[in-house]
This record gives C-alpha cells, sequence and structure tokens, in this order.
C-alpha cells in the first residue's frame, strides 16, 4: 500500500498524461464511451486497484455500468449488485468519497455486496463520486484485492480526475440547452447497450472471450476515428467485415 507521499515521477507523468487526455474533451468533439474507458482504464493503474468501473444515472435516475476494465459476466453481476446496495450507490447519493477498507467494513454495510466482492476476491472497494457543483451523475469505483484506505494524495487525484470527466460529460457547447446534460449521459447508456450487443456476437464468430472482443471493437474504432458507439451498433448489425474488427486487435496493433 502507498504512503501519502509524492508520487515517483513516472507515475505522476501518467497522471499528467491522463488529465490531458481527459481535459482534451473539453475542447474538440468526443467519443463519451471512450473518456469514460479511458478514465476508468487509466485509475485503476494509478491507484492500486485490481478492477474498475463506471456507473452514470439514466433518465430515471437508476445507476447503470457505462465502462468497466472488465466484460466478464461475474464482474459485470458484481457491479450491477452494487447500483443497488453497496459504496457506488452511497457515493452517488452523498456525493463524497466512500470507502470501505476492508472486508469486515464491506459486510458491516452491505453484507450481500460484501459476500459477492469476497467471492470475487475483493477486499476493499472506494466509490469516488462524478460530480459538478450540487449535482452527481455517477461514480468511479476501484477495486482493490489488499485492504486499506486511499491515501490523501490518491484520494484527491481521483476526485480531480472523477471531476474533469464530469465537467466533460455536462459542458454545453454551442447553445443553452437544458437538456443537454441528461442527452449525453443517455447517449453514452444507449451505446453501452450497442457494445453490449456488438461484443456478445464478436465473441461467438470470432470464438474469443468477452474482454477480447471489446478490445478488437474499440481498437476497430480507434484505427478509423469513429466513434465506438456507433462502430459497435454496426457490428451487431453485421455491417462490418468480421475480419477487419478482428484484425484491429491482433498483436502488434497500437492500442490505447
Amino acid at each position: 500500500m502507498r504512503t501519502d507521499t509524492a508520487m515517483d515521477d513516472t507515475r505522476e507523468a501518467r497522471l499528467i498524461e491522463t488529465f490531458v487526455t481527459l481535459t482534451d474533451s473539453l475542447v474538440a468533439d468526443y467519443d463519451v464511451v471512450d473518456v469514460l474507458q479511458t478514465l476508468v482504464d487509466r485509475a485503476v493503474e494509478l491507484f492500486d486497484a485490481a478492477a474498475g468501473a463506471i456507473h452514470l444515472a439514466d433518465r430515471d435516475d437508476v445507476l447503470q455500468v457505462v465502462a468497466s476494465t472488465s466484460e466478464r459476466s461475474e464482474f459485470i453481476g458484481l457491479l450491477q449488485l452494487n447500483a443497488g446496495e453497496g459504496p457506488c450507490i452511497a457515493a452517488v447519493t452523498t456525493g463524497r468519497l466512500v470507502t470501505a477498507e476492508s472486508a469486515e467494513e464491506l459486510q458491516e454495510h452491505w453484507p450481500r455486496f460484501a459476500e459477492a466482492s469476497k467471492e470475487r476476491g475483493y477486499a476493499g472497494v472506494h466509490a469516488i463520486p462524478m460530480r459538478l457543483r450540487d449535482t452527481t451523475v455517477g461514480s468511479l469505483n476501484l477495486f482493490r484485492e489488499t485492504e486499506g484506505a486511499l491515501n490523501g494524495a490518491d484520494a484527491r487525484a481521483a476526485q480531480a480526475l472523477a471531476d474533469v470527466a464530469t465537467i466533460s460529460l455536462l459542458q454545453q457547447r454551442t447553445i443553452e440547452n437544458a437538456t443537454l446534460a441528461t442527452e449525453q449521459l443517455q447517449r453514452a447508456l444507449d451505446s453501452r447497450v450497442a457494445i453490449e450487443q456488438a461484443k456478445g456476437y464478436l465473441a461467438r464468430a470470432a470464438g474469443v472471450d468477452m474482454d477480447t472482443a471489446f478490445g478488437m471493437i474499440r481498437q476497430y474504432a480507434r484505427t478509423r476515428q469513429r466513434r465506438l458507439g456507433d462502430v459497435a451498433a454496426a457490428v451487431a448489425r453485421e455491417e462490418v467485415p468480421l475480419d477487419e474488427v478482428t484484425a484491429a486487435g491482433s498483436p502488434g496493433v497500437d492500442g490505447a
């Protein structure tokens, strides 16, 4: 576990790079889902987590998974449980960092979620609210295999990353439009539905697991500078040649 000291040079550079990547979305057209996927991927790396995910509230204020570091069904099931009773919903409700430092603390507050986390090898969970002033739209959730709190520096850095991503979600680009924020969030959630369909189709058609299928789709979208949701919808409709998508995820193709 890290102590509350300055970050090493390599990690600090990676953190700065992540901020640059996220802030780019404030000034240029961007893919909402890919920005959120980048946030969760980098947060897991930076803050010693074993896995991570982002939940956003839909039009009915129901929390939905919009990005995660694993597409495996058992992890997605844990995330769905977290959206009903767990640190995630507590972070969204309070607008504050919710940290469960141990399996015992998880058990005390959320017994069903604690048991499911234990079965998957997670000993601690940290939920960072995605907020802008008094509005909380979701949470960034980090799952750790070791017990302990996020130290002060890590907690502040994780919150700052989540805040930048939230601003990029809620910004109004051209004219004042009261429904823009909701539309942006719903577009991300709708894209996730298309992604689920596409990765299931590709996994079956190419004989790969769900994580590999998702990686292929994401890399294909990036190499062609297309939105992830648009590519996923095209894959699900079988409008994209299967060999092109699988080739995009082959070894030797540059990733994110």
